[in-house]
């Protein structure tokens, strides 16, 4: 009988520890729910398969630890939502990335070595120190960094599963902080420009030397896997100069590159450096970091006959010279309100009109550091960001000489607006943005936030801190904890649970197919063919809101429908032109009427870096319809509102599935041991360096009257020093933002603090090690090899699919 009870206790123990570490199986749509901690600030993400999201922070004082000093890489698992630390080896700080055409990624470049509070070191010799021994990091100006992530039970610490970083074997010929970087169609990638070191924007003023400003800025592109040719001048960086950071590129059919910065636009042949400008944004309204504002490709589909469609949608629109240079903006830019216009351009119209910006529906606020993120359903989520100001942080401005009168401590925004948006690109003019059924999220999401789409077709939205070093008491925090946001698509009682989904993906070829069951979707079958669409999805890599790489294509298709329901999708292969959708992994998603499938991860291409194979366009069979059949799948639901387990199970998101799998396993494997052991790591306040009360409140700090009339933010006379904001309205919060906890006459543009939630290759020697004041390094040992990242992989870090491995 005691024994019989000891069991007992075991499992009612077992069943708690499980639903404590399993994600719910039940999601509200329209909802953000808890993603867990980080514990790393996820500056940067990227899906690095169907189980992994990799995040990268910059060098900084993360309470998390990995070989003795603060941890700034982790790995989060998209079932069970827990992160295990990895460490890297250099300060990824506002590097840029990409996929590879096998499913590895590479970042680029970084900052220079920093230890608390960002400082940098000094050798002997007053030379800046490339190794700091306080935080650990290497100089990461030149890092490429390469990962081939790993899936399952593998050890996401080992140098298998871990960024290889180490600039003495793999290194950028220029250093680059800010690049821009874009997948080519033989899956090698260009990198464009940057900063040489850091700053505020790109320029000194006055700019007397666009082109290099003394040695700060670097107009120059390269190519990675080299080219072996030495970087070339890009013109179009030195016109745009200050403004050119994650310079917007876009590759399009044609081969060229779309490439928009400052106000400025051109369609750039790369490979002759021959550019062919394109009309300036209108409005000048600016687009890229710090005004940062949401870009994306539009879907590609057979409808638009895969030709490219580029929206820009809020960002800032501060006069020249306000965004000051290097040090600081010249402005109090929080007192800014952000752009709420929206432009589309098609850069290569294929009726011969000449591209042309043409204005789209205005967002329903305006926002700096909003992110779009592409859907499955072809529509655009847009999420985060702020109403007022820019990216960035300082400690000053041309209008606040002092820290101690930054009203937002290191933030250059304020108004966090906390409820996302879709915007309908089907739909007609003047309706195509909405957030009806959308919630809002209660933590800010400023600078350093990102946003990437999930394999289950939900959005794991993190990050956030716009602090120089760590910082969990400011006004707008280092933000460690995670949301998840379900789009409206899952109030679906059914979801598709397609068969058949191929591993990799042709240019062009013979079709292949895939088949739905009755039971994955409701009425009329027929119906229901005519309104699938089965699509690639690509969610890039992310950070500084944007998505380097982001894209959505569409297959063609015909299909069959067989008198029990069953619908065999015939698919056409990629188009046979890999400028549309360069070679790399993505999902496959089969989306009816609106609801998608859980993503299947596949290769495009033919895994290697080089030309790609092509075939014609696939061919596909007539349609065949069946007038009797229907769907099967269930029609329950609360109210629409939610999706929960049922006994068909074709809807439940494969998170839930695997993490209920994960905490059954779990169970059983305690219940076998006679034991239970649960460690909980619990995140200590990591430092500070300002703290105070929350703004409207703090001692001595600046009143804002707000102008009911004017249009137009007064710098002053031409000959006069900047002076102080006059009769620029502040946008207020709404019910669009977050909802007020702390107001000053009725304008709400910050958190009370008391608000936020908190939350296979082995390395080479380095020579480094041994020099004055960079020795001490503590991670994995060395040996000297050439790393490559198409070498034959270890077993434990195969992928899915396994195949796309060489």
């Amino acid at each position: 009988m005691l024994s019989l009870s000891r069991s007992f206790v075991a499992l009612r123990a077992a069943l708690l520890l499980s639903f404590a570490v399993t994600p719910s199986l039940s999601v509200t749509a329209g909802s953000f729910a808890d993603g867990g901690n980080t514990q790393v600030s996820a500056m940067m993400m990227l899906v690095g398969n169907s189980e992994k999201v990799y995040i990268l922070d910059k060098a900084e004082g993360n309470a998390a630890t990995i070989n003795g000093h603060s941890a700034w890489g982790s790995v989060w698992d998209i079932n069970t939502h827990q992160v295990v630390l990895q460490d890297v080896r250099s300060n990824s700080f506002c590097a840029s990335g990409m996929h590879l055409p096998n499913g590895s990624f590479v970042t680029f470049g970084g900052n220079n070595a920093v230890g608390p509070n960002g400082d940098t070191g000094k050798n002997p010799d007053g030379s800046t120190a490339t190794w700091n021994s306080v935080y650990g990091d290497f100089d990461g100006g030149r890092a490429i960094r390469v990962l081939n992530p790993c899936t399952g039970s593998a050890n996401m610490q080992s140098p298998q599963c871990e960024w290889y970083d180490d600039d003495t074997v793999l290194a950028m010929q220029h250093r680059r902080w800010y690049s821009a970087a874009e997948p080519l169609e033989d899956g090698s990638v260009i990198i464009i420009g940057g900063f040489v070191n850091g700053g505020y924007i790109n320029r000194n003023y006055p700019n007397n030397d666009p082109a290099f400003e003394g040695g700060a800025a670097d107009p120059t592109y390269e190519f990675y896997p080299s080219r072996g040719t030495p970087p070339q001048q890009f013109d179009f960086l030195v016109q745009t100069s200050g403004l050119n950071s994650y310079a917007h590129t876009f590759l399009m059919p044609s081969g060229k590159l779309f490439v928009q910065a400052n106000v400025s636009t051109t369609l750039w042949d790369y490979n002759a450096n021959v550019e062919t400008p394109l009309p300036p944004m209108p409005g000048n309204v600016v687009r890229v970091y710090p005004a940062s504002g949401a870009v994306a490709m539009l879907p590609l589909t057979p409808a638009n006959n895969y030709t490219p469609t580029i929206l820009f949608c809020g960002g800032s629109d501060m006069p020249d010279e306000a965004w000051g240079d290097y040090g600081n903006p010249a402005i109090n830019t929080w007192d800014y309100p952000a752009s709420n216009d929206c432009q589309r351009i098609t850069p290569e119209p294929t009726d011969g009109s000449a591209p042309t910006y043409v204005q789209d529906d205005d967002m329903l606020e305006g926002r700096t550091m909003g992110q779009f993120i592409i859907l499955p359903n072809g529509k655009l989520l847009v999420v985060n960001g702020g109403l007022n100001g820019t990216a960035g942080y300082s400690q000053k401005t041309g209008q606040t000489p002092t820290f101690d009168q930054m009203p937002f401590g290191e933030s250059l925004a304020s108004g966090p607006v906390g409820t996302p948006a879709i915007y309908d690109p089907n739909a007609p003019a003047g309706k195509r943005w909405s957030r009806d059924g959308l919630s809002t999220s209660k933590i800010p999401r400023l600078y350093h936030s990102s946003a990437i789409l999930l394999p289950d077709a939900s959005v794991l939205v993190a990050g956030s801190n716009p602090n120089i070093d760590v910082n969990t008491s400011t006004i707008f925090p280092t933000t460690y904890q995670a949301e998840i946001f379900y789009p409206p698509y899952f109030s679906a009682p059914t979801r598709p649970s397609p068969s058949g989904v191929p591993q990799t993906i042709s240019y062009g070829g013979d079709p292949f197919d895939i088949t739905v069951p009755s039971s994955s979707y409701q009425g009329k079958s027929n119906d229901a063919a005519g309104k699938t669409t089965i699509v690639l999805m690509r969610p890039g890599f992310t950070t500084h809101a944007m998505n380097m790489g982001q894209r959505y294509l569409q297959l063609n298709n015909t299909y069959t429908v067989q008198d029990n329901g069953t619908i065999i999708f015939h698919v056409a292969q990629a188009p046979p032109n890999p400028r549309i959708f360069q070679p790399g992994p993505a999902f496959l998603f089969v989306v009816i009427d609106g609801i998608p499938s859980n993503g299947t991860y596949v290769i495009v291409g033919n895994g290697q870096i080089g030309q790609q194979p092509t075939s014609a366009a696939s061919v596909l069979p007539d349609n065949v319809l069946s007038q009797d059949a229907s769907g099967s799948g269930s029609s329950s639901g609360d109210n629409g509102n939610t999706n929960t387990a049922n006994s068909s199970g074709s809807h439940v998101s494969t998170g839930a599935i695997v993490g209920g799998v994960i905490g059954a396993a779990a169970l059983l494997g305690i219940i076998a041991a006679g034991g239970i052991f649960f460690l909980r790591r619990r995140r200590n306040s990591g430092p500070t360096t300002r703290s105070g009360p929350p703004y409207g409140t703090r001692a001595g700090g600046p009143a804002y009257s707000m102008a009911a009339n004017s249009s137009a933010f007064n710098l002053g006379d031409a000959n006069d020093e900047l002076a102080p904001p006059r009769g620029h309205n502040m946008i207020p919060s709404d019910s669009s933002s977050f909802i007020p906890l702390n107001q000053d006459g009725g304008k709400s543009h910050a958190w009370n603090t008391s608000s936020a939630s908190f939350g296979g290759v082995p390395y080479k020697d380095d020579p480094r090690a041994s020099m004055g004041g960079e020795s001490g390094y503590s991670g994995h040992p060395m040996q000297e090899v050439t790393y490559d990242p198409y070498a034959p992989p270890d077993p434990v870090r195969s992928g899915t699919p396994g195949s796309h491995r060489f």
